[in-house]
């Protein structure tokens, strides 16, 4: 059994690894978990400007592995829609895996269906194994149409998952396995996570560390790099590969924010920054999925504060976008983005406008543009 970190750079034991692009356009949630944010989810990217940045993407010269669709809800949710938007993913890009990201609620029932279009991997979101467990994740999961109590909605979560691995086997679909790790709520599950998903048929499990907030009071703290890797190798007794997230995935160039590291400044004419975040609390999305900007600037007591958001235009209109983005964010001297393609980068350059990428706290990485104190872990 192999424990396989993610890549530290783009080159692998076999050269390049294209990466999966991941597309955001399932516009209903199945379940809630009680460490996010707010309640609403982020606006679905619409199929027209999926297949827009696809097509930005490849002409641009970026590899890519296949297409997930993940998020901001879940696929099955919307198990017509979703089979609609495969097939036409499937007609544009022939040549391109297919995959989606789901709790398995309906699952099996639609295993035949998802393998009939083209998907080729599912992932699996998988927390827990026991009722117990399920409930101190989730404040709601909904199986059908109608609310659910949660103790019955939680064992039929855990019904429908294993049964889920077992159809997509049958059906030729590869299964991943991904668990995020609450420190003190599920980390006792991991292994026997992994032992229960092998004995069904799955082929991987990545393990990531969860993050996030009970109330705002007490913060869930961040699991430790050396519990993750313990976890890790307990999971790796059953399944034959377990991703550690020890590095940003391949592919991205991550500017990191952090003392003394040159880092953009505001000035007068540009005193504010716009932030990319579907949760209010975390920097986590692709500069090509966000349709708001978060905006952060000083008040009249010169604390930097969330000033308002901002509508950024809908995907589909290729370069014009950039240009629209630079005006309606002329006023910020950074926008803080997940990730981004190079084009719309050197665009938003030649405005003024720098992007950072990285995955961090919001108030902290703003706190630290600002001229506070070091703050969170950035990508390398």
């Amino acid at each position: 059994m192999t424990i396989i970190h993610f890549p530290k750079t783009k080159q692998g034991c076999c050269g390049k690894i294209p990466q999966w692009l991941i597309l955001p356009m399932a516009p209903q949630a199945a379940a809630r978990i009680r460490f996010c944010g707010e309640d609403k989810l982020p606006q679905a990217v619409p199929i027209r400007g999926a297949l827009t940045w696809i097509a930005d993407l490849l002409a641009q010269g970026n590899e890519i592995g296949g297409l997930d669709l993940h998020g901001p809800g879940d696929p099955l949710a919307t198990p017509a829609m979703t089979t609609e938007i495969l097939v036409m993913l499937r007609e544009q890009y022939p040549d391109l895996p297919l995959g989606i990201t789901t709790l398995g609620l309906g699952l099996a029932e639609h295993a035949g269906v998802l393998a009939e279009q083209g998907v080729a991997r599912v992932t699996l979101l998988v927390d827990a194994v026991t009722p117990q467990t399920v409930k101190k994740i989730y404040t709601w999961i909904r199986p059908g149409k109608r609310n659910t109590p949660l103790a019955e909605a939680a064992e039929i979560l855990i019904e429908a998952q294993a049964k889920g691995i077992a159809a997509c086997k049958a059906a030729g679909i590869a299964v991943s396995i991904h668990t995020s790790v609450y420190g003190g709520v599920n980390d006792q599950e991991v292994e026997e996570i992994a032992r229960q998903a092998s004995a069904l048929g799955a082929d991987s499990i990545s393990l990531l560390p969860g993050k996030g907030w009970l109330n705002t009071e007490a913060k869930l703290p961040l699991v430790s790099e050396e519990t993750m890797a313990t976890l890790a190798k307990k999971a790796a007794q059953h399944l034959s590969v377990v991703c550690l997230p020890e590095q940003a995935p391949p592919g991205e160039s991550i500017a990191p924010v952090g003392e003394g590291l040159s880092v953009p400044k505001p000035t007068t004419d540009r005193p504010n920054v716009a932030v990319l975040s579907s949760n209010g609390m975390d920097i986590d999305l692709h500069l090509g999925q966000a349709i708001k900007a978060l905006i952060y600037g000083p008040r009249e007591d010169g604390l930097a504060c969330l000033l308002g958001t901002r509508d950024l235009p809908e995907p589909g209109s290729g370069d014009n976008r950039w240009q629209q983005v630079a005006e309606i964010l002329k006023d910020c001297f950074v926008l803080l983005a997940a990730s981004a393609g190079q084009k719309p980068r050197e665009i938003l350059g030649r405005h003024g406008l720098a992007v950072l990428l990285l995955e961090d706290n919001v108030e902290g990485t703003v706190d630290v543009l600002y001229g506070g104190g070091k703050k969170g872990r950035n990508k390398k």
